[in-house]
């Protein structure tokens, strides 16, 4: 299909999208075609493909279609992430304040850990810089966080073509120790990176949670090993775990999970 005619299409597809998101009780087909002045047949491919994405569902009893499912998910994931920022920043500061170290927050985004956001007590480039960037979920204590919320099947599959290429001195090399280590985490409620993602730099992050009780980000603080000797994990997962605490407090969670016991 020419570009012209892909660009034709995607057009004519946000219309039909626009149109039933204004109609309360959705549209038939004839409804569509002649509200937007398509041919029958041309609402009825696109309308097909928008189904299949779920973004349109079509009622049995009226044959009228309306929006699906699928902005559910869509619009849940933008309005999580930016209440999310929202929600996290006094608790971060108060961390970063507490702590002295940078303070980091992230979100998965399939196999891969994502930072959203940071705080610092000194105003560096790196503060912005940091954000949006991805690693790898298995060496850090923000993507250690995230899979606590997954099964062990469930991780497995998700990091089921992973190599476990090794980051520091410490990083697991293969999905059955990362696992004994995630089990860990679970017990404690909190993960550790102990020059796994890189040398000399120890870090500690806590998962949170929504108002389900899923998992949907962490966060963290990190250290210097040399300029913190008298730093130890132990001490620093109660002030990371009391953030993660308040910012699902703030998310809406009861201290309940939706999902059984892992």
């Amino acid at each position: 299909m020419p570009s012209e005619l892909k660009v034709q299409s995607l057009d004519r597809a946000f219309d039909i999208l626009e149109l039933l998101g204004n109609e309360q009780n959705g549209c038939n087909l004839i409804q569509i075609s002649e509200m937007l002045k398509l041919p029958k047949s041309t609402a009825h491919r696109l309308i097909g493909v928008l189904i299949q994405r779920e973004y349109v569902r079509k009622s049995e009893d009226t044959g009228r279609y309306r929006l699906g499912p699928g902005f559910i998910s869509l619009c849940s994931n933008y309005l999580n992430n930016l209440e999310l920022k929202t929600e996290s920043s006094p608790a971060m500061d108060e961390l970063s304040v507490s702590t002295g170290n940078v303070v980091f927050l992230a979100i998965r985004q399939e196999d891969k850990m994502v930072y959203v956001d940071s705080k610092e007590q000194i105003n560096s480039l790196r503060k912005y810089a940091i954000v949006g960037q991805r690693k790898p979920l298995y060496c850090t204590s923000l993507g250690k966080s995230l899979l606590m919320g997954l099964s062990d099947e469930e991780i497995r599959t998700l990091l089921a073509n992973e190599t476990f290429p090794r980051q520091g001195p410490n990083t697991h090399t293969n999905i059955e120790s990362l696992l004994q280590d995630i089990r860990e985490c679970r017990r404690r409620g909190w993960s550790l990176d102990d020059q796994e993602a890189e040398p000399a730099i120890n870090c500690v992050a806590a998962p949170i949670h929504d108002y389900r009780g899923q998992v949907i980000a962490a966060v963290s603080t990190s250290w210097v090993l040399a300029l913190h000797p008298e730093m130890r994990p132990e001490t620093m997962a109660p002030l990371v775990m009391r953030c993660a605490a308040t910012i699902s407090f703030n998310m809406g969670y009861t201290g309940k999970s939706s999902r059984p016991e892992l």
